[in-house]
């Protein structure tokens, strides 16, 4: 069987009050997380249509790599400032079927082709 990338999301609500303690407690996480084996990377993403909603979202080589660092013993203390300033959390693991590649890695239409006419 081969293990695909995960792809874990966190959907939360921060009060807007909020927003600077958990965007200070998100740049300390995610910095130390960077260094954990098997993790690739995150984001962190506010909605356009209501301002306390946010998702994180981290993306690792398998989904083990994740839990490995769940389980660690720091894990829940790095996360503790972030977690306090949630009024409601929800966790999502995925794994990724499939995936387009980066606009780099497509190869391009030669000058030659007329993609008008396709």
């Amino acid at each position: 069987m081969i293990e695909r990338r995960a792809r874990v999301l966190f959907l939360v609500r921060v009060a807007v009050e909020r927003t600077a303690d958990f965007l200070r407690a998100y740049e300390l996480v995610r910095h130390q997380v960077s260094g954990v084996p098997g993790h690739l990377v995150d984001q962190v993403c506010r909605s356009d249509v209501d301002p306390e909603q946010w998702l994180v979202t981290s993306e690792w080589a398998t989904l083990a790599d994740f839990e490995a660092w769940e389980r660690s013993a720091g894990h829940r203390e790095l996360l503790r400032p972030m977690r306090e300033c949630f009024t409601e959390a929800r966790s999502l693991r995925f794994l990724v079927h499939a995936q387009t590649p980066a606009p780099e890695a497509v190869c391009s239409v030669p000058a030659e082709v007329d993609v008008a006419h396709w």
